[in-house]
């Protein structure tokens, strides 16, 4: 599966790969473990999710 994300989250994911260098996870196994860390979390998900994409919307039409 192919995702598109903008660069700054692409810093932020390197970041967090960096912090777990000691695993040697590599960015794709990172991803997977940031999403199930967030669907195991079932608190105001659907919330949060429609807020991001409305959020992201805005600034993508300013």
């Amino acid at each position: 599966m192919g995702v598109s994300i903008r660069t700054e989250l692409v810093d932020e994911l390197d970041t967090v790969v960096g912090e777990c260098s000691d695993l040697a996870a590599s960015r794709s196994e990172t991803v997977e473990a940031i999403l199930v860390a967030y669907f195991q979390n079932e608190e105001e998900r659907i919330k949060q999710t429609r807020e991001v994409i409305i959020r992201n919307r805005k600034r993508s039409n300013s």
